[in-house]
């Protein structure tokens, strides 16, 4: 992750973007984030570029993290593309920021309820915390680590029956460099709708201190 992409991700996520890791967490951190941003300069559609992520050991305690470094394929045919493994995971490639309502939709057609929601720059969840039921990453490993493909691997098995999966994700809007972030955590209570309010803060999950 470049310089660029690390200050880019840092604005998402409401936690450090790079924390101290065991050496060989840190070494699978630098192997699996995609830092190349490629520009095709022919005029013809452009080519679907999936996202790519890095799974970074969260400060907060309430959930698992997901950050993805990559350019999104604007343009380039379906938002998403869901897939379920041979082991019951669930893998996710994101190819636009758009229509969290379709993602949503799909993974609960999957079987797992789910709330999704995208966050636009300079915008946050409100209330926050979502929920006062999150789990820890221990008690609910939703993000499978680290993922060996483009996109991301969740594992609707820790979600129990009464539980939410809560999916937030936010893209940076430097047209020259976008990063998108995701963050992920499991709530065995209510989760409150996702009001838009103005924000300085990092748009994805509970604020710092929460």
């Amino acid at each position: 992750m470049n310089a660029g992409e690390r200050e880019e991700l840092a604005r998402l996520l409401p936690f450090q973007v790079e924390p101290e890791l065991p050496r060989d967490r840190h070494r699978h951190l630098k192997e699996f984030v995609m830092t190349e941003i490629h520009q095709d300069a022919r005029p013809a559609r452009p080519k679907r570029r999936l996202l790519r992520p890095a799974v970074l050991a969260p400060v907060l305690a309430a959930a698992a993290a997901v950050a993805i470094a990559a350019p999104l394929a604007l343009g380039a045919g379906e938002a998403y593309a869901i897939s379920k493994k041979d082991d019951g995971t669930i893998h996710i490639t994101i190819n636009e920021a758009k229509n969290p309502e379709e993602l949503q939709a799909a993974l609960r057609g999957m079987g797992l309820n789910a709330v999704v929601d995208y966050i636009p720059t300079g915008k946050r969840c409100s209330p926050q915390p979502r929920s006062q039921s999150f789990l820890s990453k221990e008690e609910a490993p939703l993000v499978v680590w680290p993922s060996q493909e483009e996109g991301f691997t969740i594992d609707p098995k820790v979600v129990k029956d009464g539980q939410t999966a809560v999916l937030e994700f936010s893209v940076s809007e430097k047209p020259d460099l976008q990063v998108a972030g995701i963050w992920a955590g499991v709530s065995t209570g209510p989760v409150a709708d996702c009001e838009l309010v103005d924000s300085t803060e990092a748009p994805l999950g509970p604020p710092r201190g929460n």
